[in-house]
């Protein structure tokens, strides 16, 4: 986790294609300033502050002020609790399909 306490939890963070689209964004970039991102969205910068603020409680957003303009940065630790939970079902998945086709080539026979 970041240095900032988690305020929320990742995976309701990531609950919204909004932000998860903001999480894309900021893994593209190294420091993005607000405007350019509420560019690429079609609603106000209020809004996009909104997400980015949610973000920023889960820990997966810092931000920095340069003069009047605020910088953001995608903080990717978090997100290893969302790898780590996939990682289970991957597994589950893997070993269900495995037993799937063995089954399936036993009827064949």
């Amino acid at each position: 986790m970041s240095e900032h306490k988690q305020l929320r939890d990742v995976f309701d963070a990531i609950a919204d294609p909004t932000r998860r689209q903001l999480i894309r964004l900021l893994a593209e970039t190294d420091d993005i300033p607000l405007h350019e991102l509420t560019t690429q969205f079609n609603m106000g910068r209020t809004a996009v502050s909104k997400h980015l603020s949610i973000l920023k409680e889960a820990g997966l957003v810092m931000d920095r002020k340069v003069g009047r303009e605020t910088r953001f940065k995608l903080n990717p630790s978090p997100l290893r609790e969302v790898q780590d939970w996939l990682s289970f079902y991957n597994k589950f998945w893997t070993a269900n399909l495995l037993s799937l086709g063995f089954l399936l080539e036993e009827e064949d026979k």
